[in-house]
């Protein structure tokens, strides 16, 4: 599991550099025959770790509801984003791997509720497969990303 969490801290560390570096017009424009911009993508990320790790293992999120409404599975951008909003999820790209790995760490994931997953119909069934998902999940939307990226 040592690798998949250093893999995940990577992939933000990756992601972190793109919104440090992306202006906020491209951060928020929707590219043609796309349904979101970066910026979705990249808070899509935050929360949805956020409720495969904590939600299904019967724990609180850490992050408000207001952001998971904004950025869950089956959303999309309304309104383009402030400069405030995209360090909110800067700073949550940073910290929230890091507190999961220290709950990880520290055994607070001791219940896990089963979660088939849509993109690929796996069944989640603990902590572990979980961040294994989490990983791969990431993975997706870091490359929709970096493909946003060449085209806005």
């Amino acid at each position: 599991m040592n690798f998949s969490l250093s893999v995940l801290q990577n992939t933000r560390k990756a992601l972190i550099r793109i919104l440090e570096n992306t202006s906020l017009e491209k951060l928020n424009k929707i590219p043609e025959g796309f349904n979101n911009n970066i910026i979705w993508n990249i808070g899509h990320i935050v929360v949805t770790k956020q409720i495969l790790a904590y939600k299904l293992s019967g724990l609180s999120v850490n992050i408000s509801n207001e952001l998971i409404q904004k950025y869950i599975k089956g959303s999309k951008p309304i309104a383009d984003v402030t400069q405030e909003e995209v360090n909110e999820i800067n700073e949550l790209l940073k910290t929230s791997i890091n507190k999961t790995i220290e709950d990880y760490e520290n055994g607070l994931f001791k219940d896990f509720n089963e979660y088939t997953v849509s993109t690929t119909g796996n069944t989640l069934t603990n902590i572990e497969e979980s961040l294994e998902f989490i990983l791969f999940h990431e993975g997706i939307h870091l490359g929709i990303v970096m493909a946003m990226l060449k085209i806005v």
